[in-house]
Parts: C-alpha cells; sequence; structure tokens
C-alpha cells in the first residue's frame, strides 16, 4: 500500500503519533476583542492571552502553548494547556485566515495529523491560502493527555475475549472494562471529568480568536465532524467555511450508535468479500461473499480456541485478529494487505494481523501506545450515556448486534458494554444539531463508510439549517483527498471561494 495513504487512512479513522514539541521562539497573535467578537468576562483572560510560537522541530511547523479553564462552569478553577501547530500560508494568492483540521478518533492527535499528512497532504491551492492549524483537544496527546493503563496492562486488555462465551469469560470481560476505567479514574481523575466535545468545541473558538480570525474554518473528517457541528451549533455566527467529512448523527444514543457502526463494517466487509472471491490470493474462497464470511468467523472460531504465533511473545488471539481485520475495513487500499494476513493466519503465522491491529491501537514496537484509546473512551463515555449499564443487557441486545453483523456482531455488542463502569456522569446528551443562522455547511458522506454509515451524513445535513450534502459513492472512511477529483474539487472551492457543492451533489 502507498505508504501515505496509509498515513492518511489512519490519521483520519484513528489519529496519528506525532512528534515532541521543542526550540523556542516568540510572537503573538490578536486578543479577541481585535476579532469583534463578545465574551462573557470571566473569559476574557483566556480570550485575551498571546499564542507565543516556537519552533516545533519539524520543519516548516511552529507550535505554540494556549489556556482554557478546566471548567467552563467554574473559570477560575484552573486551567488545561492545550498544544497548538501551524504551518503558515505558503502563497501565491491572498491568505484567506486559519484554518483548523481535526482528523477524529475521538482521540486522535490532530497535531500530528497535521503535521503527518494535512499540512502537506492537502491540496496545494488551499494550502497555499490558509495557515493550517490544529490543537490537540483536551485529554489527548499533548494536551494533558488521559492515561489509563500500562503497556503490559494494554496488551493483556486488548486480547481479552471479546465473544465470551459462558459466565466466566463474561466475568472476565467485564472485570477488564473495569480495570480499565479504574485506571483512567486513578491516573487522570483530574481532567477526566473535563473533556466533553462541548468544552472542546468552546476551546476552539478560544483558539478561533487568538489566531485573529473572525470565523472559523474547519475540515473535520469522523468524530471530528461531531466536534464541528457542536461548534457550529454553539457559535453559529462564527461558522466560516466547514468541511464535515464522515459525518457523524448528534441525535442518536449510544446504543443506536454502536448498532449502526456495527452494520457498517459488515457493509464494508461485503464489499472486501466481493472484491476478494475476483482474487486468485483469496484466503477466504473464492465462489462467493456467504462463503468469504463463513471461513472468516472459522478463522475467529479456532483463534478463539487455540491463538498462534506472531514472532513475539504475544499470541494472535481472536479478539486481535478481529481488530486487524477491521483496521482495513477503513480503506479499500489495505485490502491486499488484509488478504495477505488473513492466510498468514490460516498458516499459523499471526504476525501480519497482529501488526494491522497494534497500527489501529497506535502500539509501538517497544509496546508504549500511544493515549488514543485512553482518551476515546473518555471523550465517549462523558458525550454520551453508556449503551449498557451492565452484561445482562449486552445479552439482550446480541440478536440485533449479530443480525446487523453476523461476523462482527457479538464482539461489537459486548465492547458497546465499555462505559457501563466509567466513573464519571455521563454530561452529554443525544440532540438535534440545527446551528441555526450559520454559513453553508458542507456534510460529506461516503456510501459504504463502515465507520460513519452514510445514513448519518444524510441525518446531519438535514439537521443543519445551513447544510449541504456532498455524496462519495464509494468505499472507505471518509472522502476528501481518497482520489475522487469530483469531491476534491467540490471541497476545494468551497474552501477557497465560498460556494458550497449543491445540496445532493453525487461523486463517484
Amino acid at each position: 500500500m502507498d505508504s501515505r495513504r496509509l498515513l492518511r487512512t489512519f490519521a483520519t479513522a484513528l489519529g496519528t503519533a506525532g512528534l515532541l514539541v521543542s526550540g523556542c521562539s516568540g510572537s503573538s497573535a490578536p486578543s479577541a476583542s481585535a476579532t469583534g467578537s463578545a465574551v462573557a468576562e470571566e473569559l476574557e483572560p483566556y480570550y485575551g492571552q498571546k499564542l507565543r510560537w516556537r519552533d516545533c522541530g519539524v520543519e516548516g511547523f511552529q507550535c505554540a502553548t494556549m489556556k482554557a479553564p478546566l471548567d467552563y462552569a467554574k473559570p477560575d478553577g484552573g486551567d488545561v494547556k492545550l498544544a497548538v501547530s501551524r504551518k503558515k500560508a505558503t502563497g501565491p494568492g491572498k491568505r484567506i485566515g486559519s484554518l483548523l483540521v481535526n482528523p477524529g478518533g475521538p482521540g486522535g492527535s490532530a497535531v500530528g495529523y497535521l503535521q503527518g499528512y494535512a499540512a502537506i497532504g492537502y491540496p496545494a491551492p488551499v494550502r497555499a491560502r490558509y495557515d493550517i492549524v490544529a490543537v490537540d483537544p483536551r485529554g489527548v496527546a499533548r494536551s494533558e493527555p488521559v492515561t489509563c493503563l500500562t503497556g503490559k496492562e494494554m496488551d493483556a486488555y486488548t486480547q481479552v475475549d471479546q465473544t465470551p462465551d459462558d459466565k466466566g469469560e463474561i466475568d472476565a470481560l467485564s472485570k477488564a472494562f473495569d480495570t480499565f476505567a479504574n485506571g483512567c479514574e486513578k491516573r487522570s481523575g483530574k481532567v477526566l471529568p473535563h473533556v466533553s466535545t462541548v468544552e472542546t468545541a468552546r476551546d476552539m473558538d478560544i483558539l478561533r480568536a487568538l489566531l485573529g480570525d473572525e470565523k472559523l474554518h474547519y475540515v473535520g473528517a469522523s468524530y471530528g465532524t461531531f466536534l464541528g457541528a457542536t461548534y457550529a451549533d454553539l457559535f453559529p455566527a462564527r461558522v466560516g467555511r466547514l468541511v464535515l467529512d464522515g459525518a457523524m448523527d448528534p441525535s442518536l444514543p449510544a446504543i443506536d450508535i454502536n448498532r449502526d457502526q456495527t452494520a457498517g463494517f459488515e457493509a464494508a466487509f461485503q464489499s472486501f468479500a466481493a472484491d476478494c472471491v475476483k482474487q486468485a490470493d483469496c484466503p477466504l474462497g473464492t465462489t462467493n461473499t456467504s462463503d468469504a464470511a463463513t471461513e472468516l468467523k472459522k478463522l475467529f472460531t479456532d483463534l478463539d480456541s487455540a491463538p498462534v504465533k506472531t514472532g513475539e511473545t504475544r499470541q494472535l488471539t481472536e479478539s486481535l485478529a478481529t481488530t486487524g481485520v477491521i483496521a482495513a475495513m477503513y480503506d479499500e487500499a489495505a485490502w491486499p494487505q488484509l488478504r495477505e494476513a488473513i492466510a498468514g493466519a490460516q498458516r499459523g503465522d499471526g504476525s501480519g494481523l497482529l501488526a494491522m491491529a497494534d497500527s489501529y491501537y497506535e502500539r509501538e514496537p517497544s509496546g508504549k501506545y500511544s493515549n488514543l484509546m485512553f482518551a476515546n473512551a473518555a471523550v465517549n463515555c462523558l458525550d454520551l450515556a453508556p449503551a449498557f449499564a451492565d452484561p445482562s443487557a449486552a445479552e439482550k441486545a446480541l440478536p440485533d448486534f449479530e443480525k446487523a453483523s453476523p461476523v462482527f456482531g457479538r464482539g461489537f455488542a459486548w465492547a458497546a458494554l465499555n462505559c457501563g463502569s466509567w466513573p464519571v456522569e455521563a454530561t452529554g446528551t443525544p440532540r438535534r444539531t440545527e446551528a441555526a443562522g450559520a454559513a453553508p455547511i458542507v456534510v460529506v458522506g461516503t456510501t459504504r463508510d463502515p465507520a460513519t454509515p452514510y445514513k448519518w451524513a444524510e441525518a446531519l445535513a438535514d439537521q443543519l439549517s445551513s447544510g449541504t450534502l456532498l455524496t462519495y459513492e464509494g468505499d472507505g472512511h471518509t472522502a476528501y483527498g481518497r482520489g475522487s477529483d469530483c469531491v476534491d474539487t467540490a471541497i476545494n472551492t468551497y474552501l477557497l471561494e465560498g460556494t458550497p457543492p449543491k445540496n445532493g451533489k453525487k461523486c463517484s
């Protein structure tokens, strides 16, 4: 697979590992008053702070640290420090402003995504006229990251059986979720109640002001669409040009989100299987997709009984193999690699699927994990009440999840139990997001997107008072920069000229 595309795929879906900030040189940005934005008196110190830009140690990039209230309800109760990075507009052409980017997750490092892809991989005309900017959300990567488990503890956690067959295995899974949650509370109890999407959206408005922009221009992917839509709903008058790619539906409760994603990954697997059975090297047979699903389930069952070697101390378990397969569903360019990895596992070599699972979890060869999965749980469990409060609720939902996906349903249902024992009560609720009065917002949906099903994009575009839907008819997660000239031209035109595509425009 092309290395740049692989980087972009995992960056959008899961965040990328970035470089540490180092070096120092100073400059400043206008205060909030310079942008004409009215702010509450107690927040003026935050809107009035100055960003002191310094060298990042990465050529072409500058970095800074901004402060935001730990608790917006008590702005005098302490700060969180957030890592910011930018690459200034290259020209030619008149600079439009700053373009904030977020790769999703939640938990993906926006700074890592900026430095690893967006500021070098976005179309040249966009980079010419915007400063491309990112801030790691509170609790993520360089911004007071949530920490829950050690590397060895995380290794054990990722290998726990997520398709339990008896009470003992159900208890073991529940214990693993408890251990994870308790670890987060023990290591990150101060920030854990304050990593909600609403709080991060409010941080973005402070950054907008510090950058000297009257309006926020933004490209958000996957969960980044939920963040962008939340911003628009909070600050509709400050919406500039917003692209929400791979959209989420803010009106859904957690159980519906999990069930819809289950169906999304099943649809993605069906596309993979339909392609696989046409290939001479397909390890799942060469007849039909039904047989391919049967063969994959057989592999999972075999691994449940007898994990296979990987060339290191960890073996390939059913849970790790499932994660490896899921990782490849984000981008059809990963399908050849997946075929090879499945074939290897069938021969008793689990190294290929393990490597794909490690990429998904952002595990380094040293055994160190990024905080992606810690932040992911922290944000999700704070934003919405848990899908299931206890194992019995998950068991009752198994038929619906298995109907949504015969291949992945059981695992997805049990995985949705992870917020059941979360130590902090959820502060968010499902709600329609209208952003009344906002400028036109472009919502992008991919018809066979596994992680953010297409119907979510339809729903968000319908909810937003100024939403316009751009459809990519294809496979994979998100659409911008994935090879469709039609999609890229429509988004580039919007970002550069302010003209959104016609609502309902379709690309392939």
